[in-house]
């Protein structure tokens, strides 16, 4: 028998976490926040319901280091577990570095963390690094096997193989099937499957992003009229993923092909400590990254273009000078992070243009934005104050690390063996309904 509750991701974005339960075994595939919840209580997945308790739980297994994922793992710590936590080497770093992030952001903004920086310690004492296809026994009942996601470093599709593999599950929770600069795409070949748990992120019909050439070009049209008005360009990021994608991205426009001057691309947040994972597990990142870092010819990574910003009292320099600039900055849907900072200066100016160019769950700052909202509040010795965005709002889909519907079809389609029960998971509840609704109409 094998029981699998969903306590998080099933009709939202976020708070991932999936109980598997079998005779012998209790595990947690990902233990994650709820990303843009009103209330503090609201963040946690379904840890009350009656089937979970920590007390019984064997393993944790985390597919991401991204804070939706990752983001209650020490969670889980703080309250008695002291099982292992399997993941992929970077993914453990990664995840570490942004569980800090997010304590230390909720102290600068006064508000109460779920755990503290101990609870953090004491989940790297615990977590197991694991290679991709390397077959790990973890419970008496369960052989894990990781694949590579193609969504952020270290990203890993689960193959979960129960007693001697009469029942196989895949959780393929945030995949690229497709190549990018920085990663190559999912895997689609198991031992065997049974049941496959599905992101639809972009699981609409109406989710077809452009090639990826295409969204290149838009972001360097963006860039030059941004520069030839005289402005900057502003793009809020995750540190993990979307940053280094554009860091790629950027560097072959300004250093390789020279269709964009060297302005300086400044960088805010933990992007520069995430650089440095990628940079030290070059066996995870694509084909051609992976030989130009091996090699030690050009790391684009290290290229003179790219600036840390370290002091948050730069912020207001970089945002207020006349030199043309495209500054990456954390958080990615604007839900604090420097790049508020950032945005609170260079608002007002039409001259300088916002990009977004990765997913905006409802309910943040970002989703409103994209929405048409132009006030930005903030508070500034105790009191709020108001600042209207007049400067240019822009959203690139083509850089997203989520496959789009076409190619959720097409990884489906590619997966050997074919599974008997395809569960759609992490997508908002109509697009769930109907993607579920097209998997069961293509694949009956």
């Amino acid at each position: 028998k094998v029981r699998i509750t969903v306590l998080g991701s099933g009709y939202e974005v976020g708070g991932n976490a999936f109980l598997i339960q079998t005779r012998e075994s209790s595990i947690l595939v990902d233990a994650g926040i709820r990303v843009g919840a009103s209330d503090p209580g609201e963040i946690f997945p379904s840890f009350n319901v009656p089937e979970f308790s920590v007390d019984e739980l064997d393993a944790v297994i985390v597919t991401h280091a991204h804070l939706d994922h990752s983001g209650m793992v020490p969670y889980l710590f703080k309250y008695g577990y002291r099982g292992p936590v399997y993941t992929t080497e970077p993914t453990k770093y990664l995840m570490a570095l942004l569980q800090r992030d997010y304590v230390d952001l909720a102290r600068k903004e006064g508000r109460l963390s779920p755990y503290s920086y101990t609870d953090i310690d004491k989940e790297l004492i615990h977590t197991v690094a694991v290679n991709y296809e390397e077959v790990n026994d973890i419970t008496p009942d369960i052989r894990l096997t990781l694949y590579n996601a193609g969504h952020i470093l270290g990203s890993s599709i689960v193959h979960i193989h129960i007693a001697e593999g009469l029942y196989n599950i895949v959780v393929a929770s945030d995949i690229k099937y497709s190549d990018t600069r920085l990663l190559d795409r999912a895997e689609t070949s198991f031992p065997r499957v049974e049941a496959v748990f599905l992101e639809a992120t972009y699981g609409a019909p109406r989710d077809k992003f452009p090639p990826r050439e295409a969204a290149e070009a838009e972001l360097l049209n963006i860039v030059r009229r941004t520069i030839k008005r005289g402005g900057k360009v502003l793009i809020p990021v995750l540190a993990v993923g979307r940053a280094q994608e554009l860091m790629l991205v950027l560097h072959n426009l300004i250093k390789i092909r020279k269709q964009l001057p060297e302005i300086p691309v400044y960088l805010s947040g933990m992007i520069d400590e995430a650089v440095a994972i990628h940079t030290a597990s070059p066996e995870f990142l694509s084909k051609r990254v992976r030989e130009r870092i091996l090699h030690g010819r050009d790391n684009p990574f290290l290229a003179d273009i790219f600036i840390s910003v370290k002091d948050h009292s730069e912020i207001m320099s970089i945002a207020e000078n006349k030199q043309p600039a495209v500054i990456l900055a954390t958080s990615g849907m604007l839900q604090g992070g420097p790049v508020l900072e950032y945005l609170k200066y260079m608002a007002s100016n039409p001259n300088n243009t916002l990009v977004f160019v990765s997913y905006q769950a409802p309910g943040t700052l970002g989703w409103s934005v994209l929405r048409g909202a132009r006030e930005l509040i903030y508070y500034e010795d105790g009191m709020p104050k108001k600042v209207l965005i007049k400067m240019e709002v822009k959203h690139i889909r083509g850089f997203s690390g989520h496959s789009p519907y076409p190619e959720l079809l097409q990884f489906l389609q590619n997966i050997r063996p074919s599974p008997s029960r395809v569960v759609i998971i992490h997508c908002e509840d109509k697009k769930c309904d109907k993607f579920a609704q097209t998997v069961q109409e293509t694949f009956r």
